[in-house]
């Protein structure tokens, strides 16, 4: 399993770095911006060149993890044809390429796995886990169970139970639920939740899931929940800073860190698939861990090099804005000079959250 766990961690983080440089490389490209060489790996002496296409070297190196693209004139100006010469516009299509890249990946990956899954039914509501010692325990509701109705009132929503419940504190409610094919009674009474100040019967909700009618469906519902992930990502040091989210969830990890969640995430794949196909799970994306993982990882370096920070595309980004907006060119030396101090303040921080990963390694645990 280790030599797997290994093998995948490979290819997955080199291969999401090789795809956020190849977004690099063809846009510059389609923009005839000239590009010396794509790298295979980390830039290490002795590479090997495997071929030569338009001027451009493709070449392996001796660190497999990721991979970089080298244009022509990257940080002067003065060489024709290279990055810096070009007009603001392109550039700001080379370097935002990368991130979108990352995140169109993202897209795909959750498409495939709305795809194999299926794609939520919204007009019915399921249960997808029932708290413990919750009215809806004691009214002997089950995980999968669909609403029908709730006092004779079609359930087609989450908004529409919530209405139910709302309206009935401390008042018995007899829903209409589907159980295995089967319509059964159950009797629960909401009560108020005093920790949360809402009123419930105490199930998780979720929608039960379909086939897809069509390709573009998975991939819509795929768009849609990359979106959801980009949003949460982002909301995440707003959240910290409020106390929202405790400080654990929202620890940076490095390559161990990565490396261990991404072995937990294969070997629950692993043993999901050595499940007999008698006993199903309830939630099919529990079979695909590795796959959700991966796409998250994506979605993540591909916001991260958005950030506003020197060196990264989105601080190249933010130097190029003058430009367009005021029609003025920020210097290059001093853009140069800004971003190798950003480079050498994120190589210390690359290597501290590296470090804490082996000092104070990540407590995440796969249920």
């Amino acid at each position: 399993m280790t030599a797997l766990n290994i093998l995948i961690f490979v290819l997955v983080f080199g291969g999401m770095v090789i795809i956020h440089e190849f977004g690099h490389f063809i846009v510059a490209r389609l923009c005839k911006i000239e590009v010396e060489e794509f790298g295979i790996g980390l830039p290490t002496p002795g590479a090997i060149t495997l071929f030569t296409w338009q001027g451009t070297r493709f070449t392996l190196n001796w660190l497999p993890l990721g991979g970089f693209v080298r244009p022509k004139g990257e940080n002067d100006p003065s060489v024709p044809g290279g990055l810096a010469a070009a007009n603001p516009w392109q550039r700001l299509a080379v370097l935002s390429a990368g991130p979108i890249m990352n995140l169109l990946t993202a897209v795909l990956i959750y498409g495939i796995v709305f795809n194999r899954a299926g794609v939520p039914d919204s007009s019915r509501v399921l249960v997808a886990s029932v708290f413990e010692n919750s009215p809806a325990e004691q009214a002997g509701f089950q995980n999968d169970d669909i609403f029908i109705s709730g006092n004779g009132q079609p359930i087609d929503s989450f908004d529409t139970l919530g209405a139910i419940v709302d309206a009935n504190e401390n008042k018995p409610v007899v829903f209409l639920v589907e159980r295995d094919g089967e319509q059964i009674e159950l009797t629960a009474t909401p009560k108020l939740n005093q920790q949360e100040n809402d009123v419930m019967i105490g199930v998780n909700l979720s929608n039960p899931l379909v086939p897809a009618t069509s390709i573009l469906q998975p991939l819509e519902y795929g768009a849609r929940y990359a979106y959801y992930n980009v949003r949460m990502l982002i909301s995440l040091p707003a959240q910290l800073i409020r106390g929202s989210l405790p400080e654990e969830q929202t620890r940076l990890i490095g390559l161990k860190g990565i490396y261990d969640i991404m072995s937990q995430s294969v070997a629950s794949d692993v043993e999901a698939s050595q499940t007999p196909s008698t006993s199903p799970t309830s939630n099919p994306f529990e079979q695909m861990r590795t796959l959700l993982l991966v796409a998250s990882l994506s979605i993540s370096l591909g916001v991260f090099n958005l950030f506003p920070f020197p060196a990264l595309d989105g601080g190249r980004i933010i130097f190029i804005l003058p430009e367009l907006i005021f029609r003025r060119r920020v210097s290059p030396q001093v853009e140069n000079l800004v971003h190798g101090l950003g480079m050498a303040v994120l190589l210390l921080f690359m290597l501290y959250v590296n470090v804490m990963d082996f000092v104070n390694p990540v407590s995440f645990t796969i249920p």
